[in-house]
C-alpha cells in the first residue's frame, strides 16, 4: 500500500491524499459503507459500485468468522470472489465486537473467550488468531487485534487496557511475518490508537502506534458514547502525533457533522453504520438538514427524494412515495433510503476533497455544518 498527501487545508488540518493498494486507488477523505457480513445491508454490489461508488467497504472479522466462515472464504478464494467486490475491503479486527459482547465475553492477556451472538457456541479471539483470520478473509486492509474500552472508563482500567493493546500488537506485527497472504495480493497492517478519553493516554498510545512504523493508523475507542466535544479533542490530540505521510482511520465515526470537523482535524478515513442504520429508521440525511420521512408532512410532498442528490433514487422517487412504502412497511422503502444516504456520505467527502484541493474547505465546512444541523 502506498499513501501520497496531495493537499492541506491551509485553514484547517484537513488533507486529501491517494492510497493505491493491488486493488485500485482510494482518494482520502474517504467514507467507507460498512458491508459486516459480505453485503452492505440492502444494496445490490452493482448498485453499490455504479450508484454510491465507493472506492472501499468494510467487512467484519468477528461476523464472517462466524458466518459463513473461514472454510468456505478460504474456498471461495477470499472476501472478493465471495461477494463479487473488485475494489478494495478493510476489515476491522473484531475488537470492537467483542466490547458488545460485554456479557458473554471474557479478556485477559492471552485473548478474549467469546460466545457467539448466532447459536451460543464459544470460541477464542487471541491477537496471533485474528491475523490468520483476516488472512483467509483477504482484505486490503487489516486491524491489529485491540480492545475497545467503554464510556465511560474509569483512568486505571483505561490505562491497563491501553498497554495490553500495545502488547497485543506486537504480537500481531510478529505473526503476520510468520503467515504469509493467501491470493496473490499485498494486506496492509493499520495499528489501533487506544486510551478512552484520558488526554495523556491517547498521546502515550498515539506515540507508541506511530513507533510501530505501520503503512496507516487507526484511532479506535471512540464514538461509544462520549460527547462530541471529548470525541474532537481526542482525535486532535492523536492526530497532531501520528505520522503525516501515511493515512489515519478514525473507527466508526459518525454523522455526518462528526464526519466533516474530524476531516477538519487531520482524519482520512471514516466508516459508520449510521447511513444504513438510520435509513432503515426512516432517516435522511441531506446537505439541508435531516429529514424524517415517516412524518406526516411528506405525505403529499411529490418533489424529489433530493434534488442536489448523487444517485438514482434521490430523481426517480418523491418524498410521498418513500413516506408510502414505510408506511406500509415495505422493503423497497428501507433500500431506497439506504441508497440515499449512502450516496450522500460519499458525496459529503469527496466534495470536502474538492474544497481541500480548491484551498476552501474551512468555510465550506462551516457552512455545511450550519446546514446540516436542521430537522426538517
Amino acid at each position: 500500500m502506498k499513501y501520497s498527501l496531495l493537499q492541506k487545508d491551509p485553514n484547517s488540518s484537513a488533507r486529501a491524499g491517494e492510497i493505491t493498494t493491488d486493488h485500485g486507488k482510494i482518494e482520502t477523505p474517504i467514507f467507507m459503507p460498512v458491508g459486516t457480513v459480505a453485503t452492505v445491508k440492502g444494496v445490490h454490489q452493482r448498485e453499490l459500485r455504479e450508484d454510491i461508488n465507493p472506492d472501499i467497504i468494510l467487512g467484519n472479522t468477528y461476523h464472517l468468522y462466524l458466518r459463513p466462515g473461514m472454510d468456505i472464504l478460504e474456498r471461495a478464494g477470499g472476501l472478493h470472489k465471495f461477494m463479487g467486490w473488485d475494489r478494495n475491503i478493510l476489515t476491522d479486527s473484531g475488537g470492537y465486537q467483542v466490547y458488545s459482547l460485554s456479557g458473554t465475553r471474557k479478556i485477559k492477556e492471552e485473548g478474549v473467550n467469546f460466545k457467539s451472538h448466532i447459536d451460543g457456541s464459544s470460541h477464542f479471539f487471541s491477537p496471533e488468531s485474528v491475523m490468520e483470520v483476516q488472512r483467509t478473509i483477504g482484505a486490503d486492509i487489516i486491524m491489529a487485534f485491540d480492545e475497545c474500552t467503554p464510556y465511560p472508563c474509569d483512568y486505571g482500567y483505561a490505562k491497563n487496557s491501553m498497554h495490553m493493546t500495545h502488547r497485543w500488537l506486537d504480537r500481531c506485527i510478529s505473526h503476520l511475518e510468520k503467515v504469509p497472504v493467501k491470493y496473490g495480493y499485498g494486506q496492509a497492517f493499520f495499528p489501533i490508537v487506544q486510551g478512552s478519553t484520558y488526554k495523556d493516554l491517547r498521546k502515550q498510545s498515539a506515540e507508541y502506534i506511530a513507533e510501530a512504523g505501520a503503512v496507516g493508523n487507526a484511532i479506535g475507542g471512540l464514538s461509544v458514547g462520549e460527547p462530541a466535544e471529548e470525541l474532537y479533542a481526542m482525535s486532535e490530540i492523536v492526530c497532531d502525533i501520528l505520522p503525516e505521510d501515511k493515512p489515519r482511520y478514525l473507527m466508526g465515526v459518525g454523522t455526518p457533522i462528526n464526519i466533516l470537523e474530524n476531516i477538519a482535524l487531520g482524519v482520512d478515513m471514516f466508516d459508520c453504520v449510521m447511513p444504513t442504520r438510520n435509513a432503515r429508521n426512516g432517516m435522511l440525511f441531506t446537505a439541508e438538514g435531516t429529514i424524517n420521512i415517516k412524518n406526516k408532512k411528506w405525505e403529499d410532498d411529490f418533489s424529489p427524494l433530493d434534488d442536489m442528490g448523487i444517485t438514482w433514487v434521490d430523481k426517480e422517487y418523491s418524498k410521498a412515495y418513500l413516506r408510502h412504502l414505510f408506511a406500509a412497511n415495505e422493503y423497497l422503502g428501507k433500500q431506497i433510503a439506504t441508497i440515499h444516504n449512502l450516496g450522500f456520505y460519499l458525496w459529503l467527502t469527496r466534495q470536502a476533497r474538492e474544497h481541500i484541493l480548491a484551498g476552501d474547505f474551512r468555510s465550506w465546512k462551516d457552512n455545511m455544518v450550519k446546514q446540516m444541523d436542521k430537522r426538517l
